[in-house]
């Protein structure tokens, strides 16, 4: 028998102990009455970005996909399984959030890898590969207006970049088309630099990442 990480019992309790105990009855409304999250975020996986943790969020009050890259692939139905397609679906029709809000990072894998065109582990069916093969376009935009600058700053232009391609990709799904159309539903670029703790803000208009 493969025994639980004890790591992970330890934190548990100290969560039971710590969180779940002190907000039994927000707990208990969850459990009976369902979330009403306002916002969506489509985040990386990466362990160092937490959205709940950055935006110091309670449980049920985001709604959450975490991916590689935190990419939003374009709208599409010939596939058979569609992880954030469904999760975007169910975030906008059911729980009919607000907000959408798509969180790079700094020292993005996914990124770095779609710009060294290489992934150092994967399988034969290159899963990394086919994901990170929607930032092709942006990799290319960001080689051709980046000429002679050094690595670190093509990952960092490509990372705001990957936020972009997101929210292009998010405006070729119809009902999201028809529900910002209507005012019901309001898209957002945000990039957390991990070192300096900083959030900062996609101007849609301008193209440029403002800090908070």
């Amino acid at each position: 028998m493969t025994h639980f990480p004890e790591n992970l019992t330890d934190r548990y309790r100290r969560f039971h102990f710590r969180h779940f105990t002190p907000n039994v009855d927000n707990y208990e409304r969850l459990a009976t009455h369902g979330q009403s999250p306002d916002t969506f975020i489509v985040s990386c996986c990466d362990s160092r970005v937490d959205p709940e943790t950055i935006f110091s969020a309670m449980p049920g009050e985001l709604f959450v996909m975490r991916n590689i890259a935190n990419l939003v692939p374009p709208y599409e139905t010939g596939g058979r399984f569609h992880g954030v397609s469904a999760a975007l679906e169910y975030a906008a029709l059911n729980l009919c959030v607000k907000h959408i809000v798509i969180m790079g990072h700094s020292g993005c894998g996914g990124v770095k890898a779609a710009i060294e065109q290489n992934t150092a582990i994967q399988t034969e069916a290159q899963f990394i590969t086919k994901w990170i093969s929607m930032l092709e376009g942006a990799r290319l935009r960001v080689l051709s207006s980046h000429q002679g600058t050094d690595r670190s700053k093509l990952v960092r232009a490509l990372e705001h970049e990957a936020i972009k391609t997101s929210l292009d990709n998010l405006r070729t799904f119809p009902f999201i088309q028809q529900l910002e159309a209507k005012g019901r539903i309001a898209l957002h670029g945000a990039f957390f630099d991990i070192a300096g703790g900083k959030l900062s803000v996609l101007n849609q208009l301008t193209g440029e990442f403002f800090d908070l």
